[in-house]
């Protein structure tokens, strides 16, 4: 055994030493056997011996050549993780809280493309063996302040480090962000990495990411692992602002990948299945797996990016679409959707309205497009009485809460079945074709403002009076109540 060999072994052993004299009796320190201590020059210059010595040897990696440590690290790093790093500047070396290396202005190459800049790395390294460079190994890495760009070719990067061994170290990330391009080079979206962190679960053994991650402005967690022969990927996702998760299972060890998807609103459980293939993604969409009573199809496109869903529906309730506390109202707010980069087209088609069956056949179509949302061209049926349609509208925020801004159109089918169904009296029954009109809907007030209402294209100033504030009630009896009351209203001053 080399000289230099027995004096590492001798000197771990003092490291040891050291530890567990610490270990057994820094816990029955008190006031009286802490005096006796100061007072014996044996134990503290010991002690002050040992604590000289095990600072000496943390301030080792201090002596090395600067160059060489670079070169060190980056070839450690690319063994232990896979990735190439360059460094601009030379690593400065500290040993508190933890041994470890700081170098910023990192760049990370894939495929001899830059893809992140770094602001700052740390690189944390094992105690066991400090008097060689080359024995020093590399354990833990921290980025922070980092900018990720990723596309199509490279948009497993984060991914792949799952495949990798988290034994006997760990990958962080903090306060950065992945910026995701399309293939006109246009950012797409934006995910923003407050906390990500690659380890081994010793009760699952396997790696796992777990990550506190924000997009459009909607914080999210995400939890991710492959299965044991790395053929599968789970993820858990919570989004806990608007009461989402979702649960996912994704098979890519075919060319075109498989993969299912559970999504939780509070109590409602829906169903996804899907496939994406080269430019493509399609998913299906159901509540139940034998006899859904609702079934949505839908696809994406990557070259060029556009997405539509179309959904059959035996019934929609009212209040998925209008209460404030919905699902969807609490969706539309997070702005998730008002991304100038999402062309989407919505359209669902339902047979009645659960809770209010005087209502058939809706036809809602909505377009999202340059970070606008509209609902133009959504129909639906008031009995056989009329015929209502949506136009020139859109959906936005304003000062925090939901409004749904546009124009319009009532048909009328049978204007006597209309005054029979609101019990008007016969003497103001007049003849009515259509009624066209511009309002204004806040979801968080449940008030709907009308205005220039014309009937048969004609303007009546105290009927515009009469329906320019329709505050809508809690129940279904409530609004049937307070409508019959408030038309039948309008309606006499309309007649004259």
């Amino acid at each position: 055994m080399s000289k230099t060999n027995l004096f590492v072994k001798n000197f771990k052993n003092i490291l040891n030493l050291i530890n567990r004299l610490l270990e057994n009796n820094l816990n029955k320190l008190n006031f009286k056997n802490l005096k006796y201590l100061s007072k014996n020059n044996k134990i503290v210059l010991t002690f002050v011996t040992f604590f000289v010595i095990f600072i000496s040897y943390l301030l080792l990696p201090t002596l090395f050549n600067k160059n060489e440590v670079s070169k060190m690290l980056n070839e450690e790093i690319k063994r232990k993780f896979d990735v190439d790093f360059i460094f601009s500047k030379n690593p400065k070396y500290a040993f508190f809280p933890k041994p470890h290396f700081i170098t910023s202005e990192v760049a990370i190459v894939v495929d001899e493309n830059k893809i992140a800049k770094i602001n700052k790395l740390k690189i944390f390294i094992s105690l066991n063996n400090f008097f060689s460079l080359k024995n020093i190994k590399v354990k833990d890495l921290i980025l922070e302040n980092a900018n990720f760009t990723l596309d199509k070719k490279n948009y497993n990067f984060f991914i792949s480090f799952l495949k990798k061994n988290f034994k006997d170290k760990n990958l962080i990330f903090k306060n950065s962000n992945i910026f995701f391009k399309n293939f006109d080079n246009e950012v797409l979206f934006i995910n923003k990495i407050l906390k990500m962190k690659y380890y081994y679960d010793e009760n699952e053994l396997r790696n796992v990411l777990f990550a506190e991650n924000e997009i459009f402005n909607t914080p999210y967690s995400i939890v991710m692992y492959f299965n044991s022969n790395k053929s599968k990927i789970f993820s858990n996702i919570n989004f806990n602002l608007i009461n989402l998760k979702i649960e996912n299972e994704l098979d890519f060890q075919n060319k075109i990948k498989v993969g299912k998807s559970k999504f939780k609103f509070n109590k409602l459980k829906i169903f996804s299945e899907y496939e994406i293939k080269k430019n493509f993604f399609e998913f299906l969409i159901f509540d139940e797996q034998d006899k859904p009573s609702l079934k949505y199809k839908g696809e994406f496109n990557f070259k060029p990016f556009y997405g539509n869903l179309k959904g059959d529906l035996k019934n929609i309730k009212s209040n998925y679409l209008l209460e404030s506390n919905s699902t969807i109202v609490r969706f539309l707010k997070t702005k998730l959707l008002n991304n100038k980069n999402i062309d989407f087209n919505l359209k669902i088609n339902a047979g009645k309205i659960l809770n209010n069956p005087n209502f058939k056949n809706i036809n809602i179509n909505s377009k999202i497009k340059d970070g606008l949302i509209d609902v133009n061209e959504t129909k639906f049926e008031w009995n056989d009485f009329a015929n209502f349609q949506l136009s020139e509208s859109l959906i936005f925020i304003k000062k925090g809460e939901l409004v749904l801004d546009g124009k319009l159109n009532i048909k009328i089918k049978d204007y006597n079945k209309i005054y029979k169904f609101l019990l008007t009296p016969k003497n103001n029954r007049k003849e009515i074709k259509e009624i066209n009109l511009n309002f204004t809907y806040n979801f968080d007030r449940s008030i709907a403002k009308l205005k220039n209402i014309r009937v048969d294209n004609k303007i009546n100033e105290r009927v515009n009076i009469i329906l320019s504030n329709i505050i809508f009630k809690k129940t279904i009896l409530q609004n049937k109540i307070y409508f019959k009351n408030l038309l039948n209203d309008a309606i006499k001053n309309y007649s004259g």
